[in-house]
């Protein structure tokens, strides 16, 4: 079964080289699906630009505004970690939307993948650590407030805490946010999710694949989701220059693996989005990314 994969050209535009934002890797990742086979004209879409009324479903008018104006302070973009321009603010207001399409799909098909999103750090009213508008968060209140689900699971194994998504959705029991991620990893200030699981630095992939394997099906089995919104970060991975824990690209692999495929077997409709991943080597991570596509071919496909 082709797989809907959601992308966007405007995701990786024209971007400061040195900075160590690796903007070109969405580019990347869907060229390199395309040229394995897995990303073709049929099952590849495109979403279009979120209205300021969508974003606001997490986020405050006022920020909104400012962001996409471009009248944020010094300090304020500082936080984000990003050099403001046009094609920011472009990509921005479309890739959430993307995560939107794609949980469209996951509810019909089972299963889709987003080649963008995973901007947990972003806040309700700031953003930080490269996240401007949290695209789960935003999701998970569109789809509850559509009455398309009652229950949305957040799984998020980028090896960074979700605060953004933890503080956002605080009050709204609708969604369940499970955070598995290193300690002593940025931010240094955590938020509470609903769940979280602190990983010692240095953890490698047997004790990591135990945790969340152990971890998802008991949360399945508890909540009874009616959609997983599974953030697939590949900073998890040993030698990402971000990431403190020592996880194996067969440990990814694996973890992709079982998470989809409990997904599928207990018939909770599951989506994918990327997450962090840094690397020089752009292509290179590229094709960390394209595990979690690689991955629900071999369990959905």
């Amino acid at each position: 079964m082709p797989i809907p994969l959601i992308t966007h050209p405007a995701y990786s535009y024209d971007f400061p080289g040195k900075h160590r934002f690796p903007m070109q890797k969405f580019a990347l990742l869907h060229e390199y699906l395309q040229s394995i086979g897995l990303a073709t004209k049929t099952n590849t879409l495109r979403p279009g630009r979120a209205k300021h009324e969508f974003l606001q479903t997490a986020h405050c008018a006022d920020y909104i505004s400012r962001f996409c104006e471009g009248h944020l302070s010094d300090k304020e973009v500082r936080r984000l970690g990003l050099p403001w321009s046009k094609g920011l603010v472009r990509r921005t207001v479309i890739s959430p939307a993307g995560t939107l399409l794609a949980a469209h799909y996951a509810l019909n098909n089972g299963i889709a993948c987003h080649l963008a999103g995973g901007t947990h750090h972003a806040h309700y009213d700031f953003a930080s650590g490269f996240c401007i508008f949290n695209d789960l968060a935003i999701t998970a209140k569109t789809l509850l407030s559509a009455g398309l689900v009652n229950k949305v699971l957040i799984f998020d194994l980028d090896v960074h805490q979700g605060d953004g998504t933890a503080r956002i959705l605080e009050h709204t029991p609708e969604v369940f946010t499970c955070s598995i991620h290193c300690a002593k990893n940025f931010p240094a200030r955590k938020a509470t999710s609903d769940l979280d699981v602190n990983l010692a630095v240095g953890m490698a992939d047997d004790d990591y694949l135990k945790i969340v394997t152990d971890t998802l099906a008991q949360l399945i089995e508890q909540q009874q989701p009616d959609l997983i919104l599974y953030d697939a970060g590949v900073d998890v991975y040993a030698d990402d220059p971000l990431g403190l824990l020592n996880i194996s690209l067969e440990g990814i692999r694996l973890r992709d693996h079982s998470v989809l495929k409990q997904a599928r077997d207990a018939g909770v409709p599951i989506m994918t989005v990327i997450g962090g991943g840094y690397d020089k080597d752009q292509k290179a991570l590229a094709r960390r990314h394209a595990i979690a596509v690689e991955e629900a071919y071999t369990v959905f496909g």
